[in-house]
């Protein structure tokens, strides 16, 4: 009788201490994650430097994670950098009257007055649509300007979060494999779900940062590139919005280019209105259909809709970083209920059978 109440006490003090924990950890969520990220998607570079320079943990660990500033950390800095400056000058350049979205609403209706006409057969009216249109982008400027402000202000805090991200990474690159084994070995949920969860954590967020956001920079350099060909302004803002957009299925940066040249067909620049839908078809639109196999390989076993919820969800809950967060949290569910079904339930064919498949392909 004491052995329970002693073990039961123990157990009750072991969550207490876990979850005042998480709470400490809570603010540096951010870094923590990427740094989990970093070693996860960096893991197979650390292998491979592994077989060519032996066991030789702490300078594996250092290469590997001067590649990823490099490739990564570096070019990100330098984005933000330019998207600060863009999103101050967008700002401006509304609040001077030299950029008015309501004329450029006004200039295609009146380019285009069966637009009107259309809309009022579903009882909506223009003059209505168009305020908010105008509201909406007027206040999104502002919020872009007040980010950019608030992140010029807090310099000190981005890059003390970076330096701890880059520091944590190291730290996982080197003792990472022991540290899941570790986790494997402490958690009671048995080692062959333990194993088959941790594989879809890496699956998922290889395939969202690696893939999906990989895929989305490209879309949005090309987005960005066309832009500037055709003499646009703000051609790296928009690119990064096309990047961004690009991001959730169903959306994607036809949001950004296509009322771009609806306008430009509207003042009668009928060549750059027909170059802009034709690369936006051809190349940005096709871009995800084509190199999503390449740099994915295998997709994270979502449907589309579970996909879009997710990273908006992730969104609202986590930032910026909820876009990878989200479908990972969505995944691990349908994991979790996975292994449920297949273990109490009366299906033998679940999605977590192809958990398996991977975990035996690694």
């Amino acid at each position: 009788m004491y052995e329970k109440l002693e073990q039961r006490t123990f157990l009750a003090m072991l969550v207490l201490v876990s979850v005042a924990f998480v709470f400490l950890m809570r603010p540096f969520i951010g870094p923590i994650f990427w740094a989990i990220a970093i070693a996860v998607i960096f893991y197979p570079i650390q292998v491979w430097l592994l077989s060519k320079l032996g066991n030789r943990p702490n300078t594996i660990a250092f290469i590997t994670l001067l590649l990823c500033v490099v490739i990564v950390v570096l070019p990100v800095i330098a984005l933000v950098s330019s998207l600060v400056a863009e999103g101050v000058w967008l700002y401006q350049q509304i609040q001077d009257g030299v950029i008015k979205p309501g004329e450029y609403i006004d200039r295609v209706n009146q380019s285009f007055p069966a637009i009107q006409g259309f809309l009022a057969q579903f009882d909506i009216n223009f003059n209505e649509l168009r305020e908010r249109a105008v509201t909406a982008v007027v206040g999104a400027s502002q919020f872009l300007a007040k980010r950019a402000l608030g992140l010029g202000q807090n310099t000190f805090q981005f890059f003390l979060n970076l330096a701890l991200m880059v520091y944590l990474a190291f730290f996982l690159l080197r003792d990472g494999t022991k540290l899941v084994d570790l986790m494997i070995h402490a958690l009671p949920l048995g080692d062959e779900r333990e194993r088959l969860l941790f594989a879809k954590f890496a699956e998922v967020t290889r395939a969202t940062v690696k893939g999906n956001l990989l895929i989305a920079i490209i879309q949005g350099a090309l987005g960005s590139f066309i832009f500037w060909a055709l003499g646009l302004s703000g051609a790296l803002l928009w690119g990064v919005v096309m990047a961004i957009v690009s991001l959730l299925p169903a959306v994607g940066a036809a949001i950004v280019w296509v009322p771009v040249a609806i306008y430009l067909a509207a003042i009668g620049e009928m060549l750059s209105a027909t170059i802009l839908t034709l690369f936006g078809v051809i190349v940005i639109g096709l871009a995800d259909n084509i190199l999503r196999p390449i740099f994915v390989g295998r997709d994270t076993k979502l449907p589309d809709y579970i996909v879009l919820l997710s990273t908006l969800g992730g969104i609202v809950m986590f930032g910026i970083n909820g876009f990878v967060m989200g479908p990972l949290v969505a995944a691990l569910f349908m994991a979790f209920w996975g292994i449920f079904i297949r273990e109490f339930g009366s299906y033998d064919e679940v999605p977590v059978q192809s958990l398996e498949q991977d975990l035996e392909e690694e």
